[in-house]
């Protein structure tokens, strides 16, 4: 199952992708990977980009890794 879910003010992509024991959520933030930080707080991900911060979205559950590639965030968790 494919979720989609639009979030800031300039709609930036976020997707969630559901799969048996585990959930991935995709963002393509649109900057370098040394301008993008994440919090996570309870089952809220803040993406921060140069301090700032760019958007927010709720987690379907606990966070097992959070990693970033060319401006896209992947966050990982289990069901």
């Amino acid at each position: 199952m494919v979720r989609q879910q639009y979030a800031g003010e300039d709609e930036r992509f976020v997707r969630r992708y559901d799969y048996d024991e585990e959930w991935v959520i995709a963002a393509d933030v649109g900057v370098g990977d040394e301008q993008l930080d994440v919090d996570v707080v309870d089952e809220t991900a803040i993406v921060l980009v140069g301090g700032t911060t760019e958007l927010e979205f709720e987690l379907p559950g606990s966070v097992e890794s959070v990693d970033t590639n060319n401006g896209v965030l992947v966050v990982r968790g289990s069901q």
